[in-house]
């Protein structure tokens, strides 16, 4: 199915007046150099070619002859290579006689003496003259080394070597020549018919899959295939490579056509961890799909620095949730419009595939929303929908002076959540384990934290009818009697008594000391909390009596709903409602001092100290 989806994105693809993506035979590749010849097979010229328009130089990205695949053997391309191939010169000075030779016996077989067009007699010519000991500046440069380079004809001004019609025709041959100089027989692969898995349709096996390139993770290659057969292992009956698994010619180089063009893509691909994720959709005309894509692609990873742009997307998603037909939302939409979404990551010389998710647009909108709800609470601390890579860095450890990364998540979750978000299934529950642990451990109960605490439980009550302990509140709840969530409360009310007590500029308050004790084993931390308190309220009482009477009727409002013994322990749903309550709590006494309405982190923000009238001691 992921094949045959990535084929017909291919078929989608060539019709397109404006797309760059490659034809038949031919592959998109990374090249930074030129060199002109003459009629003789001199040099004339090399120049850079590189992208220069960014903050450094960057290789541009040209269709040429299709690359071959090299694992450990030495094959050559047609009509461009790396300098190692092409001149016979490659890093640190190393003399590559045998990548030289491959290159001048695969393009002088295909190239013959007699053939009739001038830039490829004079490539030819080139190859019978030169010697990797004329690799000498100032017409070449160290820089070049290593580099892959094209040939050009004196006289051609916007075409490559490789794009004139006769070198077009002889790229056919490619294949057949480069299997014979790797010391197989062509006829026993070129000449096998077989009914293509993927299209149903009889025609040439593909031998090897090309490779899939962009799929980058933590010390991992970004290069790697879906479809190999490498081992002994791996194949059955006899069989060898393709026949494993027999992809046709046409077929295979579709599809990893199509995934390369998608993992270059800016607007069709998000990074999450190790997850490359590339999404694509397909409707009746190129304008619906493209106007699609747009949309996933904000909804998927909300723009928080666009405040306008996050706010349109909260209507839309809200417009959806309310049962609002997706056409009324955007003229431009169509409801059924199909949604590819594509999680992959490295693994070794492989691509893993993460998950795989289709459905129409109208459906998995709706999801997304679904999941913009379960996640939301009072105060939001965000603009939009909550994009999958703002949840997965409020799993990883927070080190001061440290950018938080999406390298150090655990990298199953990225999968396992971005599932969940697009099929409405239940988020991973070890999610919920790695967040309350991090809580625990560095003690930040940010309004991202919580909300995956929040969003994780409703799901499960939604769910799965889990409704004993009651409705997971979205802002503060003064009726719920719910232990985890109580004591949460009762915790950031002492918090802000020492605060209140002792100033803002506390080296460590109760929380940064006591907050995974108390969080897990409730019975041995809060009567110390409480005895402690005590000293906090007495001088609170010298300095605004008004304020301590307000503070005592909280605690005691909060007391009263808690069992008469405290909890020995609180499970993991517990410990998540415990810092659901204690958000909910810290926000209601405490403001951002920015005055913006945004909310942060409960470190970033002020005590606000009214005074209300109250018995006056």
């Amino acid at each position: 199915m992921i094949l045959q989806a990535l084929c017909e994105y291919y078929d989608r693809l060539l019709k397109q007046k404006d797309s760059d993506v490659s034809r038949l035979g031919y592959s998109s590749e990374n090249i930074s150099y030129e060199v002109l010849l003459a009629e003789d097979g001199r040099v004339i010229q090399v120049n850079n070619i590189c992208d220069t328009l960014g903050k450094k130089e960057e290789p541009r990205a040209i269709q040429v002859p299709q690359a071959v695949i090299r694992t450990r053997n030495i094959k050559s391309n047609f009509l461009w290579d790396k300098t190692n191939y092409a001149l016979g010169v490659g890093a640190d000075n190393r003399v590559c006689d045998e990548e030289h030779q491959a290159f001048m016996a695969l393009n002088l077989k295909l190239i013959s003496p007699d053939i009739e067009d001038a830039g490829l007699l004079a490539f030819r010519r080139f190859l019978e003259k030169w010697t990797p000991d004329q690799f000498v500046s100032p017409m070449f440069s160290e820089a070049m080394k290593g580099r892959n380079l094209v040939f050009r004809f004196e006289g051609d001004r916007d075409v490559f070597l490789h794009d004139r019609d006769a070198a077009r025709r002889l790229c056919a041959y490619v294949d057949s020549v480069s299997l014979d100089e790797a010391g197989e027989s062509s006829e026993s692969w070129a000449d096998k018919i077989v009914t293509c898995l993927i299209t149903g349709q009889q025609g040439p096996l593909a031998r090897l899959h090309h490779p899939i390139k962009g799929v980058r993770g933590k010390g991992a290659k970004p290069t790697g295939t879906i479809v190999s057969f490498n081992k002994d292992a791996f194949s059955s009956y006899g069989k060898k490579k393709g026949e494993n698994a027999p992809v046709s010619e046409e077929a295979e180089f579709a599809y990893t056509t199509a995934l390369n063009y998608l993992l270059r893509s800016k607007q069709n691909r998000l990074k999450i961890g190790d997850t490359t994720v590339v999404f694509w959709a397909t409707a009746d005309t190129h304008e619906k799909a493209q106007v699609a894509d747009d949309l996933f692609a904000d909804i998927l990873c909300p723009p928080n620095d666009d405040e306008q742009a996050s706010g349109r997307i909260r209507e839309f998603l809200e417009g959806v949730r309310k049962g609002v037909p997706l056409i009324q939302l955007n003229p431009d939409l169509d409801p059924g419009t199909q949604m590819y979404v594509l999680g992959v990551s490295p693994n070794v010389s492989r691509i893993s595939i993460r998950f795989w998710v289709f459905n129409r647009l109208d459906a998995i909108t709706m999801r997304i929303a679904d999941h913009a709800n379960d996640m939301y609470v009072e105060p939001c601390p965000w603009k939009a929908a909550p994009s999958a890579y703002r949840l997965v860095l409020a799993t990883v450890p927070n080190r001061e002076g440290v950018k938080p990364s999406s390298d150090d998540a655990f990298q199953n979750l990225v999968g396992e959540m971005l599932r969940a978000v697009l099929t409405g299934g239940l988020y991973p529950r070890s999610l919920l384990a790695n967040t309350v642990m991090r809580i625990r451990s560095d003690g930040k109960v940010s309004g991202d934290r919580v909300a995956i605490c929040k969003g994780i439980l409703t799901r499960e009550q939604r769910l799965l009818q889990h409704h004993a302990q009651g409705v997971i509140p979205v802002s503060l709840d003064k009726e719920t009697v719910q232990p985890g969530y109580l004591l949460g409360r009762l915790f950031a009310v002492l918090e802000y008594a020492q605060r209140a007590a002792l100033g803002g500029n506390v080296n460590a308050t109760i929380r940064d000391r006591f907050y995974g004790a108390a969080s897990a084993t409730p019975a041995r931390i809060f009567p110390v909390l409480l005895r402690n308190t005590q000293n906090h309220m007495a001088k609170v009482r010298k300095e605004r009596p008004g304020q301590a009477v307000n503070l005592e009727k909280l605690l005691q409002e909060i007391i009263d709903g808690l069992p008469e013994h405290f909890p020995r322990s609180l499970n993991l749903e517990d410990q998540g409602r415990f810092a659901i309550g204690y958000y909910h709590q810290s926000m209601a006494m405490f403001k951002k001092s920015d005055g913006a309405g945004n909310v942060g982190d409960v470190d970033d923000v002020q005590i606000e100290h009214e005074e209300t009238s109250g018995e006056q001691q």
